[in-house]
Order: C-alpha cells, then structure tokens, then sequence
C-alpha cells in the first residue's frame, strides 16, 4: 500500500490555505450582520435596516419602497394573455444582509422566505478637490411570480429580476423610494445617520421648481407698483376747474 509524503514546502502552504480559508470564512460572517431597526420608526410603512461588521454599523437606510409589477394571466377564452399589476410595499419585518467596504457596499432585503429580494449597490469615488462622494450603482429585485398573496393565477409563474442593467422583457417594473435616509459609508456613531449633505443636483433642482415661481412674484409686484405709480401720476397732472375769483359772474352761470 503506497503511502503520502508532505514535504515542508507543501505542509506550510496547506496551513496558509486553511488560515486564509478560515479568515475569509469569519470576514464574511462579520459582513452579512444585518439589524432590522424598523420598530423605532412609527410610520408603518418605513422600514429601517442596518449592516454592522465587526459590532459597529457600517450601513443604514431608512426609506419606504413601494412596487408596481405587471404580470400576465390567461383570458377567460384560454388563448389571450391579460397583463395585470401587482402592487405592494417593502414589509417591515425583511430580514437584512450586506457586506461593508471602503469604496463599495451592498444590501440585501428578502422577505416572504426568499420570494422577494432587493438589492442595492453602493459605490464611493473621489472628485476634484479631494471630495469623496457616493452613489447607488446597481438595484436589483428578484420576485417569484408563483407567490399568491400579490400575483394571482399568474402565467408561467417562476423567478424573475430585474435591475438597472438588464430590464429585458421586465421593462414595466416601477420601484419607488420615499421618505429616504441612506448612509452607505463613513457612518461615525452606532445606530445613527450623519449630518444630511444637500447634493448639488438636488439643489439645482430645487432652485429650478422654485425659480418660475419667484420669477412670478417679482413680475406681479411690479405690475401693481406699476399701476399704482401711474395712477397717482393720473392724480397729480390732472387738469384743476379754474374758479373765477369775482363772484359776480356767478349770475350769469
């Protein structure tokens, strides 16, 4: 019977291996700790999530997010193909994963034992000037169309996704956020947002709703100081009855 030999070379490598294996084992469980924190928000249709690695939150979101997804059913005449909506909100109950970084983090919603999942990547990169900003690079929702309680007698039900960059035959799907507090990195204290940061292109949005409007005060406020100046103009150059100064001449009025 023939037998193993391990040279020293090789045993040092086979206990780098299982080191290595057993860091990336531990690193991955301190990523995908997820908090559901939905219980301190009293709105009933805000959830609030959390990733923390290593015993400190690495990520949070706090928003409301509602779906519209069409479906097809069969027609009564079982030939024609009817597409109907599928309309619901994200439950507060999902359970959470994600995975922390210095330049990119994820999180992962699933609720309805898996029939359900949204995804949401995050990326950070560095501007002019040193400025770190951030962004949301990819959202993806996987939903499972043999799931009753929302797609009623679907046809050919099954697992679909759609996401940002691959919409193929899904292109119907609306996923919409509100009420929305994100904070992907850099998060200073456990459990808590930092200071809000205004991007410039919310502000050059603002700026373009509220500019008509201050455009149109400014243009009525002229208008009635126009009219108002003329008038008074009217007042002072209108021409005076001249009254004559003998009242003898008032016999012959």
């Amino acid at each position: 019977m023939g037998r193993l030999d391990f040279s020293t070379t090789e045993s040092a490598r086979l206990l780098l291996l299982a080191v290595f294996g057993v860091l990336a084992l531990s690193v991955v469980l301190a990523e995908q700790e997820g908090e559901n924190l939905s219980g301190l928000s009293n709105n009933p249709d805000k959830a609030i999530f959390a990733v923390r690695e290593n015993g400190t939150t690495c990520l949070m979101v706090e928003f409301a997010v509602r779906f519209l997804v069409p479906y097809d059913v069969l027609a009564l005449n079982g030939i024609d193909l009817i597409t109907e909506q599928a309309a619901f909100t994200l439950p507060r109950g999902a359970e959470i994963e994600g995975t922390c970084g210095s330049t990119e983090s994820e999180i992962q919603i699933s609720w309805k034992n898996n029939a359900y999942t949204l995804r949401i990547y995050f990326s950070k990169e560095l501007r002019e000037k040193d400025i770190e900003v951030w962004k949301i690079s990819k959202v993806q929702f996987v939903y499972d169309s043999s799931e009753t309680s929302h797609f009623i007698n679907a046809y050919n039900p099954g697992k679909h996704t759609a996401s940002t960059h691959h919409l193929s035959a899904l292109k119907g799907i609306t996923v919409s956020m509100y009420d929305v507090q994100i904070q992907p990195f850099d998060i200073a204290s456990d459990f808590m947002f930092s200071e809000a940061y205004k991007c410039i292109t919310d502000q050059r949005e603002r700026l373009e709703e509220t500019l008509p409007l201050i455009l149109s005060f400014i243009l009525a406020l002229i208008i009635v100081i126009t009219v108002v100046v003329y008038h008074f103009h009217l007042k002072l150059t209108a021409v005076q009855p001249v009254l004559p100064r003998d009242r003898s001449m008032y016999k012959n009025m």
